[in-house]
């Protein structure tokens, strides 16, 4: 059901939260014969935009569970540029009653527009499985007339701009540190166009006494990054990054590369938040000015290269599994390449358990900013300038468990949302 006549929203109203008043009188008062978990429809959603604390509260007429597997509905929230789109897989006792609502985003909406109008379809979906339980007969159902839509007046044309600043200050008797970090961005995203711009800058100042002899170590970093994306509709898309930075841990004094892009997506964009399989082209130069004579007695370069990158994201009843595969290289010289793979998955075991992956490495061969200085002692141990290396590598694993009561209704925000489980996390 993509649309209703005028406009019109299904909405579950007080009736529902009787029904939960109902629940709670009952489980206070001698009555065997209710059981929570039978007379409300157990229901397992996936959704980034609502925890489950809110959707606890809103849901009073289904029971919230962590587990896929003691779920007798699946609902999904897909959102796009263009439409959201909400799946409802029955499970168990409801299998093969399944069900699809999508409606198209409105140019403009505001987040918590969004959620709302997600919230009142997983309402809306809810009822069919709700009918089907003991728990109907706790429920009310409404039809309301809105206000007739009007075009949507935005006066930052969808421009959406954040900044941010963070300064880190400690010190000791015979130690100071300062880190300075600062940044701005401006997006802007429609169906057709995606733009992203981007300023970011830090500084890390450090300063010793040993002896009598004071040593001063400094490093900074600004740059500005640029994308600018055509959709060219369900598999194709065409674009340009634009990147300016200057690094001292990179040698670099300036460094500017604009590059054109091509990308094919294998499934279609409209089902990226279940499967994609992106291939992303691109080249051009990169003009770069070092602050050191690097170790191929260069002071500026103008460089050619390309990259070719693949990426697969697959989402599934048991978790999620991420991966990638890059490669680029330079023109003048082939045999200055680097390659980069890095995975995640994440498992769900069973009740609330989930194990995390994380891992990748790069075979390294295009390292042409080197200086032809090297680096002393204190800057290879504080990290300020780059040394030459053939590989990297990182991998960890981590755990993350919940449990606890599945009918609570009690939203208590003290000490923050992440107070009732355990977690684990090796890394290396």
């Amino acid at each position: 059901m993509s649309s209703l006549p005028r406009r019109l929203l299904l909405i579950v109203w007080a009736g529902m939260l009787s029904a939960g008043a109902s629940w709670a009188a009952a489980q206070a008062a001698p009555s065997p014969s209710i059981d929570p978990a039978q007379d409300r429809p157990r229901v397992f959603i996936e959704s980034q935009d609502f925890n489950l604390d809110m959707l606890k509260a809103e849901l009073p007429f289904a029971v919230l569970v962590e587990d896929k597997s003691r779920a007798q509905v699946w609902i999904v929230v897909e959102s796009e540029t263009s439409e959201t789109r909400v799946r409802f897989t029955g499970l168990a006792e409801f299998d093969k009653k399944d069900n699809l609502i999508t409606y198209p985003v409105v140019p403009g909406e505001s987040a918590a527009d969004r959620k709302t109008r997600v919230l009142q379809t997983i309402k809306l979906g809810l009822l069919k499985y709700v009918s089907k339980t003991p728990a109907a007969s706790f429920v009310e159902v409404r039809l309301l007339d809105t206000v007739k839509p009007t075009a949507v007046v935005d006066p930052w044309k969808f421009w959406v701009f954040s900044a941010g600043i963070n300064a880190f200050v400690n010190g000791e008797e015979f130690y100071k540190s300062q880190m300075w970090f600062g940044n701005f961005s401006a997006n802007r995203v429609t169906p057709e166009w995606k733009i992203r711009l981007g300023l970011n800058g830090s500084l890390n100042r450090n300063t010793f006494t040993i002896d009598d002899y004071i040593y001063d170590s400094e490093s900074n970093s600004k740059g500005f990054s640029g994308l600018v994306a055509k959709s060219l509709g369900e598999h194709w898309s065409v674009g340009a990054f634009l990147r300016i930075s200057s690094a001292t841990y990179d040698n670099t004094d300036w460094i500017v590369i604009p590059t054109p892009a091509v990308e094919y997506n294998l499934f279609p964009y409209s089902q990226s938040t279940q499967k994609q399989l992106r291939f992303l082209y691109t080249i051009g130069p990169s003009f770069v000015r070092y602050r050191e004579v690097t170790v191929y007695d260069k002071l500026k370069q103008t460089l050619l290269s390309e990259n070719l990158s693949a990426s697969l994201d697959l989402t599934q009843p048991w978790g999620t599994i991420s991966a990638s595969l890059e490669g680029s290289h330079y023109f003048h010289d082939f045999k200055k390449y680097r390659l980069e793979l890095n995975g995640e998955v994440s498992v769900r075991l069973f009740r609330g358990l989930n194990i995390n992956f994380h891992g990748g490495g790069s075979r390294i061969h295009d390292q042409l900013s080197l200086p032809q200085g090297g680096a002393s002692l204190e800057e290879v141990l504080l990290r300020r300038k780059q040394l030459e290396t053939g590989y990297n590598y990182f991998f960890s694993v981590g755990f993350s468990y919940s449990f606890g009561s599945i009918f609570s209704k009690v939203i208590n925000p003290r000490f923050g949302s992440n107070g009732g489980g355990f977690s684990m996390h090796i890394g290396m």
